[in-house]
């Protein structure tokens, strides 16, 4: 830790006040987790001068966050970025009793070099679990039951019953914080190894659906024929067969089936269908994904995996496999490999009495099959380019700019990735065959 290139840096600026490294940055070290850029900073005295001073040497941009309370960052141009804050009415013990939980209330003197740790915070740490000094704490920040399963997620610690409790009561106050907070800590909790634990937890406590509105209707849907579990533990399951690392993809499989409740029909033998579930399910998560302040790309890239969750499923019976693999891949492109892994997720999801271990291992050896055929054409996927341009085309054909360019430039581009036309002489053939003939 006092080998940190940063903080080394500002070794001799520190001498100046009484500074402690508190929070994350101290709870990782601990647990010998990666730390992380940010480092929060406790003065007891003359926090704004401390910034000012570190924004000064390190060439920093300085930003308020609160002014009344004396709480600034200081963000470095590598990224890095010093939180300071002025100790709770300059009283150490007091600004430890105020955090949120005791894993987060170690302090490290930076010029004693030594631990203070007046909550038992590392004591807490060894036995993993999670705990508040007092519940008012969790009132002060509403955002903070929301981080309790954040760090649930991250570390799969034990959560202190009395918290557990209380946080159920009181996690509508929510609601209260900033939606753009909120996103944030949605992302860290789907980065978690514990997430499908934190999911189950939070959906058995009722506060699921606090932040996932849509969780109200899919638990409406029962078990099926061909779903073994209710639509929520589906989902949740779904998020559980993911098997790459990526936060917006496990997003993506909790909504993935958003569009049932809507769709949801019933035959008169009983079987339960949900024609169009794809479709309607990207248009109604689309609403709830800006309302939980997701950005545009973030928004279309999740609305593009639940729209096209089943279109792997579909190329099953195709006849001429390699073409329907080379539309597929051309329409998905770089995104092909995260839908085919959410459609895997989705079948192994569903076992009910109607799907035999045949049907799955089948639909299973398809995807592969897919995959396979995206790795080996993945380049010219990823850069897709035709042989002949547009002025060429039109000299070919005798047309003028149109839409029918665009058509032919689409129909060569997936000769090409099916292998039919490898030169420019083949493509000029390809054209007078297809279009002229």
């Amino acid at each position: 830790m006092l080998l940190d290139k940063t903080l080394q840096s500002i070794e001799q600026i520190i001498k100046k006040y009484r500074v402690y490294l508190v929070g994350g940055y101290i709870r990782n070290y601990l647990i010998n987790k990666e730390t992380s850029l940010d480092k929060d900073l406790v003065c007891i005295e003359g926090a704004n001068q401390l910034a000012e001073e570190i924004k000064e040497h390190l060439k920093g941009t300085l930003i308020e966050l609160d002014s009344i309370n004396q709480i600034y960052r200081v963000v470095l141009a590598d990224k890095n970025y010093f939180d300071i804050a002025q100790a709770v009415n300059k009283d150490i013990v007091q600004d430890a009793k105020r955090r949120d939980f005791t894993i987060n209330s170690v302090f490290y003197d930076l010029n004693e070099k030594e631990f203070f740790d007046p909550l038992d915070g590392i004591k807490d740490i060894k036995n993993k679990t999670i705990r508040t000094y007092s519940l008012d704490n969790m009132i002060d920040d509403p955002l903070r039951f929301l981080r309790l399963f954040r760090f649930f997620s991250t570390f799969g610690y034990t959560i202190d019953s009395k918290l557990i409790e209380f946080s159920k009561e009181n996690f509508y106050l929510i609601k209260n914080c900033a939606k753009e907070r909120i996103n944030q800590e949605i992302i860290e909790i789907f980065k978690g190894d514990f997430l499908v634990e934190t999911l189950l937890l939070m959906y058995e406590l009722g506060v699921l659906e606090v932040i996932f509105p849509f969780i109200k209707e899919i638990k409406r849907v029962p078990p099926n024929s061909h779903h073994h579990l209710d639509l929520v533990h589906h989902s949740i399951e779904t998020v559980n067969n993911i098997r790459i690392k990526d936060p917006l993809l496990k997003i993506a499989a909790l909504y993935h089936d958003i569009g049932k409740p809507s769709t949801w029909t019933i035959e008169p033998k009983g079987r339960h269908r949900f024609i169009g579930h794809d479709l309607e399910g990207a248009k109604i998560a689309k609403e709830e994904l800006l309302n939980l302040k997701f950005s545009n790309k973030q928004v279309s890239f999740i609305c593009d995996m639940i729209k096209f969750h089943i279109y792997p499923a579909t190329l099953v019976n195709c006849e001429d496999k390699k073409k329907a693999f080379a539309r597929f891949t051309r329409k998905l492109g770089q995104n092909t490999p995260l839908v085919v892994e959410l459609s895997r997720a989705d079948r192994l999801s569903a076992r009910g009495e109607a799907v035999s271990e045949d049907m799955v291992n089948r639909a299973l050896n398809h995807l592969e099959e897919l995959l396979d055929y995206y790795n080996k054409v993945q380049l010219e996927v990823k850069n897709p380019k035709s042989l002949l341009n547009g002025r060429e085309i039109m000299e070919i054909t005798n047309l003028k700019p149109s839409k029918k360019v665009g058509i032919i430039i689409e129909a060569l581009i997936e000769a090409q990735l099916l292998g039919e036309v490898r030169t420019k002489q083949e493509a000029i053939d390809f054209i007078k065959t297809r279009f002229l003939n």
